[in-house]
């Protein structure tokens, strides 16, 4: 949610980043928006009038009491009356007012940063950069359902009979070569100096409602049947949401926590879920990271959090590129974002694991997270960013570690976790 003096001040800009996301629908916010501010602006001026006279003439009925002027006295009781039924009146209008244009502030999107490139949707983002070298093997890279087949580690049959479609069983190595990489992006973190946290798996619609817009709350989230609860998409809900309502010293920030969860997704819409594979599920397990900074340090943080991703992707041995996501791909709150994306081999191109975003002041304006220093209080800037989300991960460590014998390399980073193995073979 933006500054509404900015919408006061600079309308034009508003728009033009609207225009810039490809939201025309949107603009008719942004005069909807001033005129409402107009009449809640007067309302409370006429309020705050009527307040400080209610005050005034307070004092003049105890005056004429005191001097025995009963009748003088009674009049003035009788307009103090009839300005607090008009005072009730506008409070009443005033709480209307602010309700319709905080729901309408908070449709309307976030500003993005003067980098971001131009573009309608996700097929113009923008490559960045490469890391490590894309191999294609001589051998055909089996899909990655079949190579855990080959080691028994997927069971979705099962879980279809248990939970439906879009669930799945994983077995022996698999399961254990998912939770390696989840613990080595948690341990790696803590080595950068991050705080590791387990948040809760539930929150509230206040807090869904502050970290992301109406539209991706509907697309994403599971709600709990007759409790205010919804299951996290992603741990960044919950920890960005633990610091609502709070004022934070500023000499304690940066604030950096990375964070295990696992996440529930309907993933509705024209993606679908997959039948044999795990590309798309209900339900996967990821490390995040978070970071609550000043202002003027969140593009420094933004930085710094992509680089961790892509480091921990090459020491998997997975090679793996970053994308700039162009203004049509950003969701409403957020400022500027990119994706790391792991190289298929199998299909010979790049897919999404991770995607690192700053927020602004977005998620603190709707959460009321403030810091305070010596120039007084701010909003804080949020930033989030995938450390390693699987099963994603473990199909691009797979397509990149498999062998023509169908055996599996173990990644170095990896054999601490893995009871010092360093290769898992096929056992049909």
């Amino acid at each position: 949610m933006i500054d509404i003096n900015l919408i006061r001040t600079n309308p034009e800009l508003v728009k033009e980043n609207i225009k810039k996301k490809f939201q025309d629908a949107k603009l008719e916010l942004v005069d909807k928006v001033i005129m409402l501010d107009s009449e809640h602006r007067k309302l409370k001026q006429e309020g705050d009038a009527l307040r400080a006279a209610r005050n005034s003439l307070s004092q003049e009925i105890g005056k004429l009491m005191r001097e025995k002027k009963v009748e003088e006295a009674n009049a003035i009781k009788a307009q103090v009356v009839a300005n607090n039924e008009k005072m009730a009146a506008i409070e009443v209008r005033e709480e209307e007012l602010g309700a319709e244009i905080k729901q309408i502030m908070m449709a309307i999107p976030n500003i993005i940063d003067k980098s971001v490139p131009i573009g309608k949707d996700d097929s113009q983002n923008v490559e960045i950069q490469k890391y490590g070298e894309p191999k294609v093997p001589s051998f055909e890279i089996p899909y990655h359902a079949d190579i855990l087949d080959s080691i028994s580690g997927l069971d979705k049959e099962s879980a279809g009979r248990t939970s439906g479609e879009g669930f799945y069983y994983l077995l022996g190595n698999a399961a254990r070569l998912h939770e390696a990489m989840i613990a080595y992006g948690r341990d790696y973190m803590i080595s950068q100096g991050f705080i590791y946290a387990i948040p809760p798996f539930m929150i509230r619609s206040d807090v869904v409602n502050g970290v992301m817009s109406f539209a991706e709350m509907d697309a994403m989230m599971y709600k709990i049947e007759g409790q205010d609860l919804f299951l996290i998409g992603t741990s960044e809900h919950s920890m960005i949401g633990k610091f609502k309502g709070q004022i934070i010293d500023e000499k304690t920030l940066p604030i950096k926590m990375t964070s295990y969860s696992p996440c529930f997704r309907k993933e509705g819409g024209a993606h679908g879920l997959e039948e044999r594979g795990l590309y798309r599920v209900h339900q996967f397990e990821k490390q995040e990271m978070i970071v609550l900074c000043k202002p003027e340090e969140s593009m420094d943080w933004y930085n710094k959090m992509w680089q961790y991703t892509v480091e921990v992707f090459k020491n998997l041995d997975i090679p793996v590129r970053t994308l700039e996501c162009c203004s049509g791909d950003l969701a409403d709150l957020k400022v500027k974002s990119c994706d790391v994306e792991a190289w298929s081999p199998r299909q010979k191109k790049y897919f999404e694991v991770g995607s690192c975003s700053t927020l602004g002041d977005a998620q603190a304006r709707r959460l009321g997270i403030r810091a305070k220093g010596e120039k007084g209080t701010y909003y804080l800037h949020t930033l989030n960013n995938t450390v390693l989300a699987s099963p994603r991960a473990l199909i691009a460590l797979l397509e990149n570690n498999v062998n023509e014998d169908g055996s599996i390399n173990v990644p170095v980073a990896l054999r601490p976790y893995m009871g010092g193995i360093e290769k898992i073979y096929p056992n049909k």
